[in-house]
Parts: structure tokens; C-alpha cells; sequence
């Protein structure tokens, strides 16, 4: 009998991940989960290119545009279903293969999501504003005198995760990394294949390039027309996706079509740099492969999960 696998397909953004997920799932007898935290949402869809209609008919997907841009959506929210659909899929004898580009979605998934209190928004701007007054070389020591324990597992040059390890301290009394070790996992680790496609960084320009242009011409301006006419919370996550801010821009008349265009290639650029980033830091127990030919990127993935 052949064991119980779960495919994850990691990448940065335009490297022909959603394509992959869909051979992978044809030739494993798969259901494809969403692991994207942009392309949850309805009312959003050529901005976060989410898979057309024509792919969701030949596989089943899941957990694409189901939930509105008003609600307010978490890494726990996306675990808690994705988890069902797993086991489902389980159930019915077919192979999860899990696609997308956040990290966080993946490290929650493959070792487990560390249960800590909400902590209090007054609380996090202060210790914000404080580690902007102080800066990174004073902060990290004084995190260290309140949690030693922090030492073990932050970087002197993170500050964003010392801002997480101060914070929790302060309101829980309790370490960070206490909470961590306390995090059970949800599957073995030997059940997933962990693919990431690692595209060389020259040739992604031209990807993203191509895919703003095909975003312009697919009605990108009427999408976020739309989604500006329903004046969604500011503190909300959608409003970060790539694009909204730069059209709204354009609408208002600030920007030309041209600069417009350029802006949201620039900041995708620095999104997928971002997204190498996180992958050198945490993914580093993922195969890495690449080929500019798809069903060659495909037959060297099936030979990793094999």
C-alpha cells in the first residue's frame, strides 16, 4: 500500500508554481489546497492571479476566493481548514498538493503553529515606536535582559523577530520560545515532499514584467475600482496586496499608466526577493529545483517526490 504523502510547491511569485500544482495533481490523482494569502479572497482575482477557470475545472482546488476582503483572515484560519480538506482528501484516496507563495502558511503547516495570546494592538505600536527610538543594538539587549532565553534563537540584526520576542514577553511573562517547544506538530515530517522552484532571479524580471502587463489587459482597473468603492478597513491584510495602491494612485490622477505599470513590477521584485529570503532561512530542508521548460521542471519534481 502506498503511503500517505502531502506535495508542498513553494516558489517566488511568477515562477510557475500554480502550472506545477497542476501537473503534480493530475499525474498523483490530487486535489490542489491554496497556500496564498491573497488569492483567499473573492472580490480580488487579477491582481493576485489566482488560477483561471479553465485549470479549476480540470482539477478540484481549494480554499481560492472564498472569503471576503471585509473579514479579517489568519495563518490560524488558513491551518484550521486547510487541515480539514487534508484529511478529507485522505479520506477519499486522493494526494494534497499544497501551492503558494507564504511562508508562514507552510511553516504552520510542516511544524505546527505556536499558540500565543492576541497580543493587545497599544502594546505593539509602543514597542514599535520604542524599538524606532532606540534602535535595533539597544533593543536586542535589553530583550535579552528580559528574556535570556531569546539569545538561543534570535539574530542581534533581527529586528522583526525581536519586536515578536519582546512583545510576547511583555504581555505573557513568558518566552517566545517557551510557547514554541510547546508546539505539537500535525504530521510527521518524512510525510511531505517539499518542492520550492528556484527561479534564477534575471529571468523573474521578465516573468513579472509580463504578467502586469497581462494583468492591465485582463481588467486589472476595474477590479480595484471596485474593491476602493467598498472602502475596506485600512488595518485590514488585502489592503497590502501589490497593485491596490499604486492603481488607487493612478485613478486619483497622480501617476501615468507607465510609472503605474513600473511601480507594481518594482515592488513584486522586492516581493520575491523577500520571498528568497524567507526561503534561505526556513526552507533549507526543501529540494530546490528549476527548469525554463515546464515539463521538464515537472519530470524533475516527480523525480525528487518519488
Amino acid at each position: 500500500m502506498e503511503q500517505k504523502k502531502i506535495i508542498l510547491i513553494a516558489g517566488p511569485t511568477a515562477s510557475g508554481k500554480s502550472k506545477l500544482a497542476l501537473l503534480l495533481a493530475k499525474h498523483f490523482n490530487g486535489e490542489i489546497i491554496n497556500a496564498d494569502s491573497m488569492q483567499v479572497y473573492k472580490e480580488i482575482s487579477i491582481l493576485t492571479s489566482k488560477p483561471n477557470e479553465k485549470d479549476i475545472k480540470k482539477i478540484k482546488h481549494h480554499l481560492y476566493g472564498f472569503k471576503s476582503v471585509k473579514n479579517f483572515f489568519s495563518t490560524g484560519d488558513w491551518l484550521n481548514i486547510s487541515l480539514k480538506k487534508i484529511k478529507e482528501q485522505f479520506k477519499n484516496k486522493k494526494i494534497p498538493v499544497i501551492v503558494g507563495g507564504t511562508g508562514l502558511y507552510f511553516k504552520a503547516l510542516t511544524d505546527g503553529l505556536v499558540k500565543i495570546p492576541e497580543i493587545p494592538k497599544d502594546l505593539r505600536i509602543d514597542i514599535r515606536n520604542y524599538h524606532k527610538k532606540i534602535g535595533q543594538k539597544l533593543f536586542f539587549k535589553k530583550l535579552i535582559n528580559l528574556d535570556p532565553l531569546s539569545k538561543k534563537f534570535v539574530s542581534t540584526m533581527d529586528p522583526q523577530r525581536s519586536i515578536r520576542a519582546y512583545e510576547v514577553f511583555r504581555f505573557t511573562k513568558k518566552s517566545f520560545f517557551s510557547y514554541k517547544s510547546d508546539t505539537k506538530l500535525n504530521f510527521e515530517n518524512k510525510i511531505f515532499k517539499k518542492i520550492f522552484i528556484n527561479f534564477p532571479r534575471d529571468l523573474l524580471i521578465n516573468k513579472i514584467e509580463q504578467r502586469v502587463d497581462k494583468m492591465f489587459n485582463n481588467g486589472v482597473l476595474e477590479e480595484v475600482e471596485n474593491f476602493l468603492k467598498m472602502k475596506i478597513d485600512k488595518d485590514l491584510s488585502v489592503n497590502k496586496i501589490i497593485g491596490i495602491r499604486e492603481i488607487r494612485d493612478y485613478l486619483n490622477g497622480k501617476t501615468n499608466l507607465i510609472q503605474t505599470k513600473q511601480l507594481i513590477v518594482q515592488k513584486t521584485r522586492q516581493y520575491a526577493k523577500r520571498q528568497f529570503t524567507w526561503a534561505r532561512g526556513h526552507m533549507r530542508s526543501w529540494e530546490m529545483v528549476y527548469s525554463p521548460n515546464m515539463n521538464e521542471l515537472f519530470k524533475k519534481t516527480i523525480n525528487k517526490i518519488s
